[in-house]
C-alpha cells in the first residue's frame, strides 16, 4: 500500500465510497488529510481508521457510538474489537472437514444417512455447502456417532440422544453466560468500560470457556458413575433374583 493516498485510492483501498469518506470526515470520525497543491493525501492512519469504524460497524454499532469510543482516550474502540474477537473465538481446537454425501452415506448407510443429515442439520453438527457437500464443524462427533453405532446402538437411537445432549449442553452453557454477564460484564458495563479493567474481563472471558469445560466433565462424570450404578444395580438384582428362584 502506498503510503500517500488521494481519496479515490483510499476509498478502493478501504472499498468505502468518497461519499462516505467525507460523511465521516465531516462527523468527525476521520482526521483530516494532509493537504498539498489543494490535494488532500491520506496515510496509513486514515486506512486503519476506516478499517477499524468499518469493524466496529459490523459488530454493531452506530456513527455515534463510534465516535464516542475513539474519541475517549486509552482507545476503547480497540479493545471494544478484541473482546468481540475473544467472544467468536471457537472453543473446540479442532479443524473443520468436508464430506461428500456419499461419504457420510458409506460410514453410516443409506437410510441413516438422510436420517444423519437431517438431525445434524438441525443441531448445526452439519453445514450444508451446496452440491452434495457438507461441513462438519467439530469432526468428533461424526466419530463419536459412529463408535456408539458400531457398539451396537441403532442410529435411530444415537441421534436421538446427540439432540437431547445438545439441547442439555445449549441450557449449560446459556447457564455459564448468563453467570458470566451477571457477575462481570453488567457490572464492568455500569462502571462505564473503565481502561484499567479491560485486562481482567478480558481474562475472564478467555478463562470461562476452559472452566466451564471442566465444571461439564467433573459433574458428567459424578452423575454417569450415579447412573450406571443405579441402572445396573437394579439389572443385576434382577438377574440375581432369577437366578435363585431357577436353583430354588
Amino acid at each position: 500500500m502506498a503510503t500517500e493516498l488521494t481519496i479515490d485510492e483510499l476509498g478502493r483501498e478501504t472499498g468505502m465510497t468518497v461519499r462516505t469518506i467525507r460523511s465521516h470526515q465531516a462527523r468527525e470520525l476521520l482526521p483530516p488529510p494532509e493537504v498539498r497543491d489543494r490535494v488532500g493525501y491520506y496515510g496509513p492512519e486514515h486506512v486503519a481508521r476506516l478499517k477499524l469504524i468499518q469493524e466496529l460497524q459490523a459488530e454493531g454499532f452506530n456513527l455515534r457510538g463510534i465516535k464516542r469510543l475513539i474519541a475517549t482516550a486509552g482507545g476503547p474502540a480497540q479493545q471494544m474489537l478484541g473482546f468481540g474477537e475473544a467472544v467468536r473465538a471457537p472453543f473446540v481446537a479442532e479443524s473443520p472437514q468436508v464430506f461428500t454425501r456419499d461419504e457420510l452415506i458409506e460410514r453410516f448407510g443409506a437410510n441413516g444417512g438422510k436420517q444423519l443429515f437431517a438431525q445434524a442439520e438441525r443441531f448445526g453438527s452439519l453445514v450444508p455447502l451446496g452440491g452434495e457437500r457438507f461441513e462438519a464443524p467439530v469432526p468428533s462427533l461424526l466419530d463419536l456417532a459412529e463408535e456408539v453405532v458400531s457398539n451396537g446402538v441403532s442410529l435411530d437411537a444415537a441421534v436421538a440422544v446427540m439432540a437431547t445432549v445438545n439441547e442439555r449442553c445449549e441450557s449449560i452453557a446459556q447457564a455459564f453466560v448468563e453467570l458470566y454477564l451477571a457477575e462481570v460484564w453488567k457490572p464492568f458495563a455500569a462502571a462505564g468500560y473503565p481502561e484499567e479493567r479491560w485486562p481482567e474481563v478480558m481474562q475472564s472471558i478467555e478463562g470461562l470457556r476452559p472452566v466451564a469445560a471442566k465444571a461439564v466433565e467433573a459433574m458428567f462424570g459424578l452423575t454417569m458413575t450415579q447412573a450406571v450404578e443405579a441402572a445396573f444395580g437394579k439389572e443385576l438384582s434382577r438377574l440375581a433374583k432369577s437366578k435363585g428362584d431357577r436353583s430354588g
